[in-house]
């Protein structure tokens, strides 16, 4: 599904009128107790407002413009005399980490508004479908300062509305991955990115680990590794990619503690190294075990330690109570380290020409041991996309029992390569079904291929019918957690379409089910995040919040799905002052730092907005990380 969702784009604000500031504020009225009533009007507009409706600031040197997708509206908006625009021009020196931020009502210096007939006249065509409105300049003193403009929607003369803009990203999302079988069930994998138009990449084999440091040893050999290695069994397989994450306990100097993290990853790596000749592309990052130590201190004796700055804890650990916490502490130094495994290919030199000629040799002696070895190298290198997926029509293969699972799996492979060959490969596995009716790994292929038919609307599909072929792959050894996925997903669909046919409760239901039943198998990082942007849209953003919340305090998690979760949650003032969500912020600090400073940029320079920084405890974090004063 290429949803676009944006997130909480606009939040209003509302305060005392006994907090504003010593400014003109020329002829606004700031209503109390009547509001409602001198508001009714406006309000009711913006509650009619069509979903489509986009509006902002726009900045053209010293110049600011109203721009808007919609006159309709905008004349309806400000059809009265009194009815008008004021703009609020806020600095973000109003956030210095060495001052307090006193909370006002007008956060910046306030322009001069516009009204009625004025405004209406100076809305021009700007765009195609777009308009925009002369409407104030910024002031000289403030020309070279990070800014920002909120907007105060003016009825009558009265301030009605004060909107913030947030520049939040929005992704896609799509079905949960169900993989097709070739050797085994074998997944795309999407990267999480922000309305990205990639398409799928066909994941390698990875494995995931962890290897516990001792408190002072910080070379790795050949011989430590080795226990390990042989554990993993990768006869058949090359490491291809290291990716480690270095973890230290959080006492000790900053410095010293990156340092030593770095300088045992880099000798686990060079261990690694040794039992192969293919060199292996590493990638290490090293961090302190913030999140770790403030989900294990939390409902102990040490929980008073969370609310100190991380200078404070060092200091207070710089003593005994170090040697206390050592129960705790000896966990947080670890390593996760993610093998990114390449099957051997022992045709690997061999041209894709001279693959074929070789693969159709292959099936005409019946051999299908070696077809299948090759079938697999001619994958790998469409995988390395040194072939296009055009190759795989000169693959002979006929359509006989012998040879099914060969053109299993070559369908499948078409299929998860191009989506757009869905119909085409739905009808030749039905074909191939007949051959085999029993075969549960072209069932599998079959049904996965029709719920995604059933989501594009390219199929009509009998829903009780789906249901039941779904839930009948039991009988033929498909596994539990693969069948309540395909459920999943048939709810995913089903409640989209209810929902297009206004038939909330019936939408509410497949909701439900999903909420209770997504926790019946794992997750991809991809999983995640599009189950969130479903309930997100579909249902309230609650459900979405407790699905990553936990995954959110985990060192483990992906990057960008961390982000997105923090992309959701930074505007909700309650969520934020919980104790929990400094972790969330400590993670993804460890994770990538400069990322995270970034969300408190100004919108021109790439931020959700400085003005999240009115909220006091993501101000203390932000000041106590990104070092601004």
């Amino acid at each position: 599904m290429n949803l676009k969702i944006l997130l909480g784009a606009f939040i209003l604000s509302f305060c005392s009128l006994n907090s504003l500031k010593a400014q003109n504020t020329y002829d606004i009225v700031f209503p109390q107790a009547n509001r409602n009533q001198v508001c009714q009007s406006c309000t009711n507009i913006f509650r009619q407002m069509p979903k489509e409706v986009r509006f902002s600031i726009v900045r053209e040197q010293s110049n600011l413009y109203f721009r808007i997708n919609d006159k309709k509206w905008f004349d309806m908006l400000f059809k009265n005399p009194g009815d008008g625009i004021a703009i609020d021009v806020v600095s973000k020196k109003r956030y210095n980490c060495n001052e307090t931020t006193t909370p006002s009502q007008i956060k910046g210096v306030l322009l001069k508004p516009v009204y009625g007939a004025k405004l209406r006249n100076l809305l021009k065509p700007a765009s195609e479908n777009w308009f925009w409105a002369h409407v104030g300049r910024i002031p000289e003193t403030l020309l070279n300062e990070e800014l920002e403009f909120n907007i105060l929607f003016l009825s009558n003369k009265n301030m009605c509305r004060y909107q913030t803009i947030y520049n939040l990203e929005s992704y896609l999302w799509e079905l949960l991955d169900m993989g097709m079988y070739l050797d085994s069930l074998t997944y795309n994998t999407k990267q999480i990115k922000p309305s990205s138009s990639e398409g799928y990449i066909l994941k390698n084999k990875t494995l995931k680990f962890t290897i516990p440091f001792e408190k002072n040893k910080s070379e790795y050999s050949h011989e430590d590794i080795k226990p390990l290695y042989d554990s993993l069994h990768l006869t058949d397989f090359n490491i291809k990619t290291i990716k480690i994450k270095a973890y230290s306990s959080v006492e000790g100097s900053l410095e010293r503690n990156v340092e030593l993290q770095e300088q045992r990853a880099s000798t686990i790596a060079a261990a690694l190294q040794t039992f192969q000749k293919p060199a292996i592309k590493t990638e290490i990052s090293s961090s302190e075990n913030w999140v770790e130590f403030l989900n294990d201190t939390k409902d102990t004796n040490y929980s008073y330690l969370s609310e100190l700055s991380k200078a404070d804890v060092k200091t207070k650990l710089a003593g005994a109570l170090s040697k206390e916490m050592e129960p705790i502490l000896k966990h947080h130094r670890k390593a996760l380290i993610e093998l990114g495994l390449e099957k051997k290919d022992k045709y690997k030199s061999m041209t894709a020409d001279a693959l074929l000629l070789k693969f159709n040799d292959a099936i005409i002696n019946e051999d299908l041991n070696q077809a299948n070895e090759i079938q697999n190298s001619i994958f790998e290198k469409l995988k390395g996309k040194e072939i296009s997926p055009d190759f795989l029509k000169k693959m002979n293969i006929p359509k006989q029992l012998k040879f099914a699972k060969i053109f299993n799996k070559n369908s499948a492979y078409r299929y998860m390569l191009d989506v757009r060959m869905a119909v085409i490969v739905y009808n030749e596995l039905l074909e191939l079904e007949k051959l085999v009716p029993k075969n549960a790994e072209v069932k599998y292929n079959i049904i996965a291929i029709k719920i995604r038919l059933w989501d594009y609307n390219w199929v009509d599909v009998n829903e009780t019918k789906l249901k039941n072929e779904i839930n009948g792959l039991k009988n033929y050894g498909i596994d539990a957690s693969l069948i309540s996925r395909m459920m999943v997903n048939y709810h995913l669909i089903k409640a989209k379409n209810l929902m297009q046919k206004r038939d909330y409760s019936g939408k509410d239901a497949s909701v439900s089910y999903i909420n209770k039943n997504y926790k019946n198998f794992v997750l991809s990082d991809y999983d995640y995040l599009s189950l969130a942007q479903f309930f997100s849209y579909y249902a309230n953003s609650d459900m979405a919040i407790a699905l990553l919340e936990e995954k959110a305090r985990s060192i483990d998690i992906d990057e960008d799905l961390l982000f997105y979760y923090l992309n959701h949650t930074l505007i909700n003032k309650e969520l934020t002052y919980q104790t929990d969500y400094r972790t969330i912020m400590l993670n993804a600090i460890n994770i990538n730092k400069e990322r995270y400073c970034k969300l408190f940029n100004s919108i021109e320079n790439g931020g959700v907005t400085f003005q999240l920084l009115e909220n006091e405890y993501l101000k203390e974090t932000y000041c106590e990380n990104c070092g601004e004063n």
